[in-house]
């Protein structure tokens, strides 16, 4: 196995967190009712799900995204990248993110907003008929990144066809060209179609899942220069109303300022 030792890091840990902010507000859209969430079938899935992971030498997850965390880990689900049990149980998956080469980091999660924002177009049957192939770069115990293969399916809807539980499965990659970017493709498990993560497809889905298209005219003057009396002069709107936006634009991007939203726009693409 080729592998590469750490190489400069591109992304920094704010646009970890601010591209995680987005994605975690996309999956509070959903309204859960939890007394309607039945436990006892996930109980059902945990003999399969540790066979799975015996037979196949698989590290098999189960993703809640109601309580936003991870309930199931397979034993071995660390052991192929050299780490312990209890690095995951002293850190939760937050281990496993920060794991990641930051560059793809990002890539997965506009990847993860692409795919909400078409599951939720989604009816209940199609939902459960996806799955996403993700190959990327992870940093082992020996300090250097391998690729792995990691896929994404639904197990579990609630009885509202909300996306409850998700089923992640992680293999080594048998490509270790490490210089290379990430792949990432998403297969229908009744046609075997596959729908390739197009770049111009990220940046649109991202686009309409974050800004209005205001927002995103106010944010490029404010790139530009422009005070917020200029953009409302030309928008033929009031001040208060331009301040709005941009105190909405600030919210949905995470950011701490006008000058972090263009920043993080600008390497979304919106800008």
């Amino acid at each position: 196995m080729t592998t590469q030792p750490i190489n400069k890091i591109t992304m920094n840990e704010t646009d970890k967190s601010n591209i995680g902010n987005i994605y975690f507000k996309l999956l509070n859209q959903q309204q859960f009712v939890a007394e309607e969430l039945d436990y006892s079938n996930f109980n059902k899935h945990i003999p399969i799900l540790q066979a799975m992971a015996k037979i196949g030498n698989s590290g098999i997850s189960v993703f809640d995204i109601f309580k936003k965390e991870h309930i199931f880990y397979s034993p071995n689900f660390c052991a192929m990248l050299g780490y312990s049990v209890q690095d995951i149980a002293d850190k939760g998956h937050s281990f496993i993110d920060s794991k990641i080469h930051p560059d793809d980091f990002i890539e997965l999660m506009k990847n993860g907003i692409s795919l909400l924002k078409l599951f939720y177009q989604f009816s209940s049957d199609e939902k459960i008929n996806y799955k996403l192939i993700n190959e990327y770069r992870i940093l082992n115990a020996e300090n250097k990144y391998i690729k792995i293969l990691e896929q994404h399916q639904v197990l579990e809807l609630d009885k509202f066809g909300n996306l409850w539980l998700t089923l992640s499965t992680i293999d080594i990659s048998p490509n270790q060209d490490i210089d290379g970017k990430i792949k990432s493709q998403l297969q229908n498990f009744k046609t075997g179609k596959i729908f390739a993560f197009l770049e111009e497809l990220k940046i649109q889905e991202t686009a309409s899942v974050l800004l209005s298209q205001r927002e995103i005219q106010i944010l490029q003057m404010v790139k530009d220069g422009y005070l917020s009396k200029e953009i409302s002069d030309k928008f033929d709107i009031s001040v208060h109303t331009v301040n709005t936006h941009r105190r909405k634009v600030l919210g949905k991007l995470g950011a701490n300022n006008s000058m972090e939203a263009v920043v993080f726009a600008s390497k979304l693409g919106l800008l």
